[in-house]
């Protein structure tokens, strides 16, 4: 008997049997087709099952996998994380196998002969003639035979037919869509000529054959342009055999020349010398807190080196797709073929392949996104989190987790090091180091003792009755870039939002124009030429007419990358200009494009969002201006203030990285926050020791652990009832058990962004002093006493240590 979880919504894991002739198959990692109800579906083993349930098992049907997913050692990572985030652990596998390659039970529809009686006698409404007319050819399933006729077919046609006895439906297996991707191959087995003799045509394949075999049959067509066809015949008679083997799909731009590893720093020696010694010792978890430009990444390489002296392996997590360019370059030029990248800039097929080579030893060296963190490496001996506090490693929908949490706890359950690097390491790691979860070392000087960029503040409130321009590019900051466009040097301009403008408003009535669907307005973005929404993606002409009073007059207010584009083009019509956000970027290729112009110097400003703002090393970048540092300030978030200063401190990192000296100008409407003077001195702990106070102070995150229950629906008034239900059952709960009355509940209340993408939104925030307890809160409140999580249109879901709070 063997243990399964099934990727559908459902919280304990099933018992099946196996049958003789596949029980060498069959081990924890594989996928096994079962038995599920009335269906078929994937399964994972997770291992061999003892206690024999009271109920009759089934068999397996089929085993899918020649070799497992993933190492029986991340089973039990599987499930503490279905534990802690509260959800099912079919799903968490499911979420960290790449996508599309799991099969699916499809139903195909065929013509009977009493059906075309029928139809050609006529006997049959227009609907169904058509639908048999269709399945005349062949068998079809239904999604394609809605595609044939343009129109959704009903449910209760296709079952008064099938009942009629005009058409069957049979139910097969059709394989993820998902797979290995193989090439076909021309071997010679003979050179016998049969009696009938040879074509020339053939003997000349047989001749190339000879010589090559085997070929791809590709290869084949450009010496013999019908080559396929005359490959068959040669197969029918027995010269020739056809295998398939598989291709691999390179993700992977132009190679990288083998660099030459430079000498390290005496800071660098030592943070190396010590992750080391506790390499092999078991669990071990260090937070480096190195100032931008201290060499982080090269410290990572020496210690990735270490790891596969030992036969350990690596995986190395960084925030963003933008990043892992670079640290994916200089990890291929140390480590050569050995590396595999993982993250949602491959096409399907890509990661797939990423994931086959991981898990079969081939690449011990896995680089990428939170996802990244589910790598089927065997026996990790490091795990690195660079840029730790960064809050891409957080999930937003389905399994809510934390990448950067998940790496240490993943690093525990295999005895490995896990390793936090950061300029601006997050309040909850700083804490854990002074709990002495976590070892704090400090990188604190740059490479070559250059020095940390000068940082100038310019008060925004000067320039209010400004207009144009100069509203947002301060004579400051416009001297600066003009210098140094002078003396050849590169410049950014940070600005958080994209689009042109974020505010548009009716200049006669006053109404911002909104979203149909979402309750935000609508941001202009001027090169497409439509308004579009950033939280559903609706979009309308840029043309528009208000939709209150009618009118064209729409002032376009507010401030997004392509306006600062724009203001930069005209103060600097000679310069070359690139921007760098979601929407220049959306082209697949177009990002590596762009970092690699600015790498050679072809671009002499870069206007960009925060994915520039972290870990990109452009030495010739020596001013950063930061358009406006108070964009995250007013947020109803308890992490504003953390979150502005790690973006601000780390987009100031990215000047003078070079030889020549860097200089950040930076504009605000609130030079005195401390968050901004903090910034501006570039000083983690003096920010740390203000901030920590205000979170002592209101039991905030890290002083207590926080849930967020979101309760959605497409009717506004069952969604308000679904919130109260939900807000009684929590507080009836509280009651219940003496220790849940540590437990604080805020809400129900409608979220600050109420409405998103046509879903009415609510939300309880549940503060707990500890995981334990809230958990088991969470479990007793909302599922353990029938309250369901979708019931009558109204969803409700969990977020453990929530970031997204809006």
């Amino acid at each position: 008997m063997i243990e399964v979880a099934v990727p559908v919504p459902v919280f304990n894991t099933y018992t099946y049997g196996v049958p003789k002739d596949l029980a060498d198959d069959v081990v924890p990692g594989v996928r096994v087709l079962i038995p599920f109800g009335k269906r078929k579906l994937a399964g994972y083993v997770l291992g061999s099952q003892t206690v024999k349930p009271a109920v009759r098992i089934m068999d397996i049907l089929e085993v899918i996998d020649p070799c497992p997913l993933f190492p029986d050692t991340m089973v039990p990572f599987f499930r503490w994380m279905a534990r802690y985030y509260i959800h099912p652990i079919g799903e968490v596998i499911s979420e960290a196998l790449p996508s599309g390659i799991n099969p699916a039970e499809m139903t195909e529809f065929t013509c009977n002969d009493s059906g075309r009686e029928v139809c050609e006698e006529n006997k049959v409404s227009g609907r169904e003639k058509s639908i048999l007319s269709a399945l005349f050819p062949g068998p079809m399933r239904k999604d394609a035979l809605c595609r044939a006729l343009s129109c959704e077919i009903p449910v209760r046609m296709i079952r008064k037919m099938e009942q009629n006895g005009w058409i069957r439906c049979e139910k097969k297996m059709v394989k993820g869509r998902t797979r290995v991707l193989t090439e076909r191959y021309a071997c010679l087995l003979s050179t016998a000529i049969p009696e009938s003799g040879l074509s020339a045509v053939k003997q000349d394949i047989l001749d190339f054959l000879a010589k090559n075999s085997p070929v791809p049959v590709s290869d084949l067509k450009q010496v013999v342009k019908t080559a396929a066809t005359h490959i068959r015949h040669l197969e029918k008679i027995g010269l020739v055999r056809i295998i398939e083997k598989p291709v691999y799909r390179d993700p992977f731009g132009e190679k990288v020349l083998p660099d030459t590893p430079p000498e390290l720093t005496l800071e660098q020696k030592l943070v190396v010398r010590n992750v080391s010694r506790a390499m092999g010792e078991g669990f071990c978890a260090y937070l480096l807190a190195g100032v931008t430009g201290s060499g982080k990444t090269e410290v990572y390489m020496r210690l990735a080196d270490e790891a596969l002296k030992r036969d350990k392996s690596v995986l190395v997590l960084v925030p963003e797709i933008a990043l892992i360019s670079e640290v994916e370059r200089r990890f291929r030029a140390r480590f050569g073929e050995c590396v595999a990248v993982l993250h949602s800039g491959l096409s399907a097929g890509e990661r797939h392949d990423q994931w086959l080579r991981i898990a079969s030893g081939a690449a011990p060296i896995a680089i990428g996104a939170r996802s990244a963190v589910f790598a089927p490496l065997m026996d990790p001996g490091i795990i690195i989190v660079d840029e730790e506090h960064d809050t891409s490693y957080k999930q937003e929908n389905r399994l809510r987790y934390n990448a950067r949490d998940m790496a240490v706890v993943r690093a525990k359950l295999a005895g490995a090091v896990v390793l936090l690097g950061s300029a601006t390491p997050s309040i909850q790691s700083v804490h854990n180091v002074l709990g002495k979860k976590y070892i704090e070392l400090n990188l604190t000087k740059r490479i070559h003792s250059r020095a940390l960029p000068e940082v100038e503040v310019v008060d925004l409130r000067k320039y209010k009755a400004k207009r144009g321009v100069d509203r947002f590019i301060t004579p400051e900051l416009h001297q600066a870039a003009t210098e140094a466009l002078g003396r050849g040097e590169q410049i950014l301009l940070f600005l958080n939002r994209r689009g042109f403008a974020t505010y548009p408003v009716c200049a006669q009535c006053g109404q911002p124009l909104k979203c149909r669907h979402c309750d935000i307005t609508l941001t202009l973005h001027k090169k497409a030429n439509i308004y579009k929404c950033h939280m559903c993606g609706y979009f309308k002409a840029a043309t528009s007419l208000c939709e209150n009073c009618g009118s064209p007059s729409i002032k376009q207010l507010g401030l997004g990358t392509e306006k600062i584009e724009a203001a930069a083009q005209k103060l600097f019509p000679q310069a070359r200009i690139a921007r760098l956000d979601r929407d220049s970027t959306a082209k697949k290729g177009a990002l590596i494009k762009t970092l690699k112009s600015l790498r050679n110097r072809e671009i002499d400003i870069l206007v960009g969002t925060q994915m520039v703002a972290k870990g990109h090393d452009f030495p010739n970048i020596t001013v950063v201006g930061i358009i406006c540092a108070d964009s995250s300030l007013s947020f109803p978030d308890f992490r504003a203030g953390e979150l502005t200063f790690q973006v601000l401190a780390q987009v100031a990192g990215r000047a003078g990285r070079g030889e020549r000296p860097g200089r950040v100008i930076l504009q605000t409407y609130s030079p005195d926050h401390f968050a901004i003077e903090s910034a501006k001195k570039q000083d983690f702990m003096c920010f740390f020791n203000q901030e920590i106070g205000f979170r002592r102070a209101l039991s905030y995150p890290p002083f207590s652990r926080l849930a967020q229950v979101r309760i959605s629906g497409r009717d506004k008034t069952k969604t308000a009832r679904g919130a109260t239900e939900a807000g009684l059952f929590c507080h009836r709960s509280q009651k219940q058990d003496q220790e849940f009355k540590l437990i604080e509940i805020l809400g129900p209340i409608e979220a600050p962004i109420t409405k998103i993408a046509g879903s009415y939104r609510w939300q309880i925030l549940v503060k707990a002093p500890g995981a334990d307890i809230l958990r088991r809160f969470l479990t007793e409140a909302l599922f353990k006493n029938g309250f369901s999580q979708k019931k009558g249109g109204v969803l409700v879901d969990v977020d453990i240590d929530p970031f997204y709070l809006m």
